[in-house]
């Protein structure tokens, strides 16, 4: 029995900070400055905050993050309302509180100095830039390099624990998407059922959506959208709507995709909607161990390119997921990294045809030595709401 989403998925952050000294040490980095991110909540716990619209900023802000170095603890860097406010318990390792009347620079000098490093030096990549500058200022810009990446390529494969996390986001969406399915009649808008999407999340377990949430029709600008003008105008008997959304629940991430037709679905539409899930399967086949990201992006647009219809499937077959919403490696035709079992993404082909109508699903598979294991339990088959 699996446990409940008020049980929070234990995560061993020691053996995840062994692994990266391991990574440092093979590309010579002495010392990895975090800010507030998902490597950071990987590496340590401490979590980020809910994203908001704009920035939330405080006095001396730019210092909050971490140093992290082979062979010992990470040492913190909070101002003083972040500490108060959103650290929700006090990681493992060395904690240093800046005020709003100290002076930031002289305090955050003070502790990378005392590091006693005179090697390289990674950064986050999603650090302010005053960070980054000021990092430059103490340790020398020539010394400085992207760090993303270290903690990345850790990232990719997911443990047991991880999964488990994952599924517990899943189910969260699949939940909302059984409560909102019997929603999509005529004269809902895409407001509404956007509205609905997000009150059901959270009422399934999940701390917030894991990005902006989806309704939509299409692309153009006429179509119904919940992110337009058109997010309050009501659908009529006919139509074909779209869901993308995703939960978070332990810090992880889902995404999820399906289509209701409102009303009783024309034969070319119901042609289509099976070449969609022909594509979505051909993707899974082929999301086996070794094969390249690129090769599998092929073979799930294949069935798509083979109708004929190839040039309405305007997306990449997918991207990585964990903790944050994409991740690589991406499931498109640039990326060429063979993937690994254990690596999580999405599954997610649309067919998009302006003035008629757009399909689209979305799974998470999990990559393994014969192929994609779909982490999903919701149906793919067709939904109409006659």
């Amino acid at each position: 029995m699996p446990p409940s989403l008020d049980s929070p998925t234990m995560f061993d952050y020691a053996e995840r900070q062994r692994r990266l000294a391991q990574r440092m040490e093979m590309e010579a980095v002495e010392v990895l400055f975090l800010g507030p991110s998902a490597d950071l909540e990987y590496l340590t716990g401490v979590e980020r905050q809910i994203p908001n619209f704009g920035e939330a900023a405080y006095a001396n802000g730019w210092v909050a993050g971490a140093f992290v170095r082979p062979g010992a603890e990470p040492i913190f860097v909070f101002p003083r309302m972040f500490a108060a406010f959103d650290l929700r318990e006090e990681p493992e390792g060395e904690l240093v509180i800046v005020t709003e009347t100290d002076d930031g620079f002289a305090t955050f000098e003070r502790v990378a100095r005392g590091l006693g490093s005179s090697g390289t030096v990674a950064v986050g990549d999603r650090v302010w830039a005053e960070t980054a500058l000021n990092l430059g200022r103490i340790f020398g810009l020539d010394r400085l390099r992207t760090g993303s990446t270290l903690v990345n390529e850790l990232r990719r494969v997911k443990t047991p624990e991880e999964l488990e996390a994952m599924r517990r986001a899943i189910r969260t969406v699949e939940q909302a998407m059984a409560a909102v399915a019997p929603l999509v009649v005529p004269g809902a808008t895409m407001a509404q059922l956007a509205e609905a999407v997000e009150h059901e999340l959270r009422a399934a377990g999940s701390r917030t959506p894991s990005f902006a949430t989806h309704i939509f029709t299409g692309l153009d600008d006429d179509d119904f959208d919940s992110s337009t003008k058109a997010a309050h105008e009501p659908m009529p008997d006919g139509t074909s709507v779209m869901f993308d959304f995703g939960g978070v629940v332990d810090g992880y991430c889902s995404d999820f995709g399906r289509t209701i037709y409102c009303g009783e679905p024309p034969d070319d539409y119901r042609e289509v909607y099976e070449i969609m899930l022909a594509a979505q399967e051909a993707g899974r086949v082929a999301a086996a161990a070794g094969t390249p990201a690129s090769e599998v992006n092929a073979a799930c647009r294949r069935p798509i390119e083979e109708a004929g219809l190839g040039e309405h499937f305007r997306h990449r077959m997918g991207h990585g997921i964990g903790l944050d919403i994409h991740e690589r490696p991406f499931i498109s035709p640039e990326d060429e990294t063979p993937l690994e079992p254990g690596m999580t993404f999405t599954d997610e082909p649309s067919i998009i045809i302006p003035g008629r109508f757009s399909v689209r699903i979305e799974d998470i598979l999990v990559c393994e030595e014969g192929g994609g294991r779909v982490l999903n339990d919701y149906p793919a088959a067709l939904v109409a709401n006659d």
